[in-house]
């Protein structure tokens, strides 16, 4: 948001001027912890002119928030003072976007906001997990070691998306380019192939070859409404799953889908167990650290689990006799961290359970990745096996009748 103030300095100069802050009650500290008496502010209303182009063509990357990360905590390694060192990464960055965000939060410092303070004014970009493990590196001392951690964890995260887009990138182009081929196939090859039979009058026509005159003759008479149904199902499916009720729907097909299913649960559970593991090592309330672990798992079921362990928590229970009454959580997973909770070595245990399923997804995605070739390769196979025995045969008893 941009607002518009009038202030008086210390030596008593009127001055007006435009500053940009999530809210007003930003915009007035950031103003009076420079020193000045605000006289007036207000917020100017944006208009189709004023919107910021660069944040929609330029997005800021999980790749670019790990590099400023790992820089910010090189920087202050190297004893630099915070709000200077992130002036000076601001100007390392090429996207003006990203560069705008690092300089309001060097602003933000230099008013007289802690780190975690000024990363919360941004929700976007950082997460209530980077900035709790920042606040918890603020108290602690050890703020280096907190950023680092977190461009760890961050390129860990990226590195497993990108594992998953990688396997399914192959499937995902074999099967838009069969159902292309198949379109134009249908609309403008087939029915010219196929008027050959009824010019000729052949009655005796194979299975496959009604069922193929059968479906263009219906594609070609109904096409419009056909690709109406089609955009009409894609865009309204989008907006359910945007809803609470078909989010939930979304992310239980997710984790129970065939094969799959399998490594989006694992990396779910990894997730879980990685988060709660380093918050709690970090000094972070258990409450806390459940209820934020919660709010970044991205699934609704681990969400709803991990609120209501939440409650059994603040009751005075255990964590793991929740997870026990759950099916997306494993009795492995329940029983390592019931041990954990015994001994006093929640932390250990969650990091060793974290590895585990990391471990398992990495092999299940490798294996997948291995197995989709030869089933495209089969299913490319009979659809071909398909088309010929639908029309090459009949043609070639046509040829032979004559």
């Amino acid at each position: 948001m941009l607002f518009k103030y009038k202030i008086k300095t210390q030596s008593g100069e009127i001055l007006e001027g435009k500053v940009e802050a999530p809210d007003e009650n930003v915009a007035v500290e950031t103003l009076q912890g420079k020193g000045y008496l605000i006289l007036s502010i207000e917020r100017l209303e944006g208009d189709i002119f004023s919107i910021d182009l660069n944040k929609y063509f330029q997005k800021t990357t999980n790749k670019d928030i790990v590099i400023f990360t790992r820089q910010l905590s090189t920087l202050i390694d190297a004893d630099m003072p915070l709000a200077e060192g992130l002036r000076t990464l601001a100007r390392q960055f090429e996207k003006p976007s990203l560069r705008k965000t690092i300089s309001e939060i060097s602003d933000a410092i230099e008013g007289g906001s802690a780190l975690s303070s000024a990363l919360s004014a941004h929700p976007k970009l950082f997460s209530s997990f980077y900035i709790k493990l920042v606040q918890s590196g603020e108290i602690s001392g050890k703020l280096h070691e907190a950023l680092l951690y977190l461009a760890d964890h961050l390129e860990r995260s990226q590195e497993i998306n990108s594992k998953i887009k990688g396997a399914l990138a192959y499937p995902a182009f074999v099967v838009f380019a069969l159902i292309v081929v198949t379109g134009i196939m249908v609309i403008y090859v087939l029915p010219q192939l196929l008027a050959i039979f009824k010019d000729v009058g052949a009655n005796d026509l194979p299975l496959t070859t009604r069922m193929l005159i059968w479906v263009t003759t219906f594609v070609n008479n109904y096409i419009y409404y056909l690709a109406g149904l089609i955009f009409g199902s894609v865009f309204f499916g989008w907006r359910y799953v945007k809803t609470p009720g078909g989010k939930a729907v979304f992310d239980n097909i997710k984790i129970n889908m065939p094969a799959l299913g399998t490594v989006v649960r694992n990396l779910y559970l990894a997730r879980i167990s990685e988060s709660l593991s380093t918050l709690i090592k970090s000094g972070i309330p258990i409450l806390d650290t459940i209820h934020i672990t919660s709010d970044l798992v991205g699934n609704m079921n681990y969400q709803r689990v991990l609120l209501d362990a939440e409650e059994s928590v603040r009751g005075g229970g255990n964590i793991s006799d929740v997870l026990n009454r759950y099916k997306e959580i494993p009795p492995l997973m329940s029983s390592m961290v019931a041990i954990g909770e015994k001994t006093g070595k929640l932390d250990f245990m969650l990091d060793h359970i974290s590895k585990f399923y990391k471990s398992e997804s990495d092999s299940t995605i490798d294996s997948i990745a291995t197995l989709i070739e030869p089933i495209l390769v089969l299913i490319l196979g009979v659809a071909v096996a398909i088309l010929v025995s639908a029309i090459l045969l009949p043609i070639y008893n046509l040829v032979n009748v004559t």
